[in-house]
């Protein structure tokens, strides 16, 4: 056992010297314009990372227009002034590229991956759907059908595909969380061109962006490129509004049961949690971690191991630029009943309240934390999104090379402390997934 202890001691203070000679080195500056850019060296390939982050998502959204920040995750690959139509994606790959494109409650995100040579060109194809992508009613109508259609396949037809739409819509009943981004087919389908264009110029602008550039590059090269390319674009002139509304205490649990069409029913579990970036956010990350971080972790070996009342169990922190989301997820094993499950992970829940965590454990959790946070900084796409969330969403690039310290400082009591704050039944909203051949009974 002493020997299994300093193994993982060891581990521990390798990977602690290993992120410590890993400082991520970045430039960052403002246009005049308003475009905050980041740009990160890295000679190990000859490739190139460059990426858009708009600072809009669905909580910006109009309660009877969401969908919207999603929506145009599709209709900036429409094309631009000097981009053929449904040729944006086609000019990337010709040139050996990859390019994709996610959107979330907060931002919305835009990334090249390039050759270095190609560099120019990926600055100026962002640049010109930044300052004039095509808006207009052919595009629109075309990706109408393309929402609607991934909606569908995606969400209204896969077993548990609602479950997010749910779990949001029980647990806000103020806060613009409560729509998911995917939105509504029926307020897409609503919408006027004018009112496309109107999105567009208030958060497609200079100032609401962060271009982020890492790879093989000159940085005094990139720069001059930078300025070629965007520095003429004009500053958004319409005010952008950021949600000021809180959500309320949440005084008493709420529950929902959604009839579905599955074999096997499952719980959800959703505790109202701090934003991101704030102290006990990361209390939180790491006891999500140890309680569904790998096949070891306590809630898969209580759960699914040890008393087989569930064939797949996460949890989940859903922190985000506003208060999110603490979710705990189990399906249940064949002929195990719901509420018996639910019973079942509280009491996992009510172990780490009362009991502390070992030095073995904790430190096996440290060095499954430390693995995991550099693991996300080895390809180049990771350091890019961090860097431009981190700049975008939190207000500090630096904490690329400092998050870590944060989530190390956790402390054991740390630990006990949140769960005991946060994870209360009148803090949270409860799911229960349900066969459809149930409703019947």
């Amino acid at each position: 056992m002493k020997r299994k202890l300093l193994s993982t001691l060891l581990l521990g203070a390798s990977l602690t010297a290993a992120a410590q000679s890993n400082k991520i080195d970045f430039t960052e500056y403002d246009l005049p314009n308003g475009l905050h850019v980041i740009l990160h060296q890295d000679k190990t390939t000859p490739t190139v990372a460059v990426t858009m982050m708009y600072h809009v998502g669905s909580k910006n959204e109009a309660q009877n227009r969401t969908g919207f920040a999603h929506f145009f995750e599709h209709l900036m690959f429409e094309g631009s002034e000097n981009v053929e139509r449904g040729n944006y994606i086609n000019m990337i790959q010709s040139a050996g590229g990859a390019v994709n494109a996610n959107t979330s409650f907060d931002r919305t995100y835009y990334y090249q991956i390039l050759p270095s040579n190609q560099l120019a060109l990926g600055l100026w194809m962002e640049a010109d759907r930044l300052r004039a992508a095509k808006i207009d009613e052919r595009g629109v109508e075309t990706q109408r059908q393309v929402v609607k259609e991934e909606k569908k396949q995606r969400i209204d037809n896969q077993p548990y595909g609602t479950l997010l739409e749910n779990t949001f819509a029980t647990a806000f009943e103020v806060h613009p969380y409560r729509w998911v981004p995917i939105g509504s087919a029926q307020y897409i389908d609503k919408a006027s061109l004018r009112e496309f264009m109107d999105f567009y110029k208030t958060f497609y602008v200079p100032n609401n962006a962060t271009l982020t550039i890492a790879g093989d590059l000159d940085v005094e090269q990139t720069k001059k490129l930078v300025e070629q390319y965007f520095a003429p674009i004009p500053k958004g002139t319409i005010p952008i509004i950021r949600p000021s509304v809180e959500e309320p205490k949440q005084m008493e649990e709420g529950r929902k049961v959604v009839f579905d069409n599955i074999q096997l029913p499952a719980v959800v579990q959703a505790y109202h949690i701090p934003k991101q970036g704030s102290d006990d956010s990361y209390a939180i990350k790491m006891l999500t971690t140890l309680l569904s971080g790998g096949q070891s972790s306590r809630l898969n070996k209580a759960l699914v191991d040890n008393q087989q009342k569930a064939v797949t169990v996460a949890s989940i922190p859903l922190s985000m630029e506003d208060p999110g989301l603490f979710i705990n997820l189990a399906v249940a094993n064949m002929g195990v009943d719901v509420h018996e499950l639910e019973r079942a992970i509280d009491a996992e829940l009510d172990r780490v309240k009362k009991e502390p965590i070992s030095d073995q454990e904790f430190q096996k959790l440290r060095n499954q934390i430390e693995t995991e946070y550099i693991n996300g900084l080895t390809t180049l796409e990771g350091r890019t999104e961090k860097l431009a969330s981190y700049h975008a969403l939190y207000g500090n690039t630096n904490l690329i090379n400092t998050e870590l310290d944060k989530l190390l400082a956790v402390t054991k009591d740390d630990l006990m402390r949140v769960a005991n704050q946060y994870l209360t039944k009148e803090n949270r909203a409860v799911l229960h997934y349900l066969p459809k051949a149930a409703q019947a009974r």
